[in-house]
């Protein structure tokens, strides 16, 4: 197979691990990638407020940005050969697919999520709208990646996508700052942390029912990072209850953050029930895993295809305070225990789900549909 350059296209959120760890992936498995990129979106307020249907506050400055980015392209026109979508690509995969098909190169689209999933979960007004745009954005790259089989079950089921258009590459994490750490010393009490963008998702809320279970447990203490939809109802839940055993810390940059999980015996992962949280591995586990801390989440099929109850991870039924409250009385009592599934979690992770490996998995998809790929067929497989 001959090298190719890859030309990284678009509005996507370059601080987003997903296009972070993707980017850095191509470039360690050896590939050339040419970033051509014009922000768009600043921040979460942006993409609710278009999803609400207040188009008015982003249409500007989207027409704009991509008057922009067309600037950007045109000197990059004939430097690549094969031009890939960031997350959320969704919007641009229109005009990609048009320059693309002018360089007669292939279009790849990393999926990663769907805005129209995300939009139902919170019933939001435009969700029927973007139902529709995905439909279309879905047709026409020639190839889509996704980071589960079944989020990609889901994505052909709702959308008539055909299995040879998809393919999967893991979410992972980013083991240049995520790196493993030693076990804390031990001082008799379990500290347990979330870290997270406080969506329904991750379920918060249990989080909070199990913290009031083991209030009379002072040896276990919570702290929850950062700030997102639920964050307000999570601490009036527990002003509610009179918890002290509950902390919230607004979010903190990587380096704070990654100081804070080296003080925590456990880190939690995702409890919600939605279709997005059943569908996916969320970045805090990976995260968890490469740090070397045991990780409580979730138990679902999507899950338990990738990590092993009691060896890599230890799983609770979702929704399930009481199961939350037991796992981590469990793991407060066996040292052992929490030890193994460190070890155990870091070294799959290190096998499976490192930037290397995910880079060198996108690299093979990458080059598959550059080697096979006939300009006539454009959108097709």
């Amino acid at each position: 197979m001959s090298p190719c350059k890859v030309l990284y296209f678009g509005t996507y959120d370059k601080t987003y691990s997903r296009n972070r760890i993707m980017i850095a992936g191509l470039r360690a498995a050896g590939v050339e990638v040419i970033e051509c990129h014009i922000p768009l979106w600043h921040g979460t307020a942006d993409k609710v407020a278009a999803a609400r249907g207040e188009l008015a506050a982003v249409i500007g400055r989207a027409i704009k940005a991509y008057f922009d980015l067309l600037r950007v392209y045109w000197p990059l026109r004939h430097s690549y050969d094969v031009m890939m979508l960031g997350y959320a690509g969704h919007f641009d995969v229109f005009l990609a697919r048009f320059l693309s098909w002018l360089a007669r190169c292939p279009l790849v689209f990393d999926v990663f999520m769907s805005l129209y999933l995300i939009a139902s979960e919170r019933q939001l007004p435009a969700r029927h709208i973007l139902r529709w745009l995905e439909y279309l954005a879905y047709q026409l790259p020639d190839l889509l990646i996704i980071d589960t089989a079944e989020y990609e079950a889901w994505l052909r089921q709702a959308y008539g996508l055909a299995r040879a258009r998809i393919e999967l590459v893991p979410t992972g994490a980013d083991n240049q700052v995520f790196k493993p750490l030693p076990p804390r010393s031990p001082d008799g009490m379990l500290r347990v942390i979330y870290y997270g963008t406080f969506i329904r998702n991750h379920g918060i809320d249990y989080i909070i029912e199990a913290a009031r279970l083991l209030v009379d447990c002072p040896a276990v203490r919570f702290e929850l990072v950062g700030t997102g939809p639920e964050r307000g109802p999570a601490e009036a839940l527990v002003r509610r209850y009179g918890l002290t055993n509950v902390t919230f810390i607004d979010w903190l940059e990587q380096a704070e953050l990654i100081d804070h999980v080296a003080q925590a015996d456990v880190c939690l992962g995702a409890f919600g029930q939605t279709p997005q949280s059943l569908m996916t591995i969320q970045n805090k586990i990976y995260e968890g895993l490469a740090m070397g801390r045991p990780v409580v989440t979730g138990d679902s099929p999507t899950v338990r295809a990738v990590l092993l109850h009691g060896e890599h991870v230890y799983l609770v039924d979702r929704a399930h305070p009481q199961a939350l409250a037991d796992a981590l009385l469990i793991l407060y009592n066996d040292p052992a225990l929490r030890l193994r599934l460190a070890e155990n979690g870091q070294r799959l992770f290190s096998e499976r789900f490192t930037i290397e490996t995910l880079g060198r998995r996108t690299w093979e998809h990458v080059q598959s549909i550059k080697d096979n790929f006939h300009p006539g067929r454009l959108g097709t497989r």
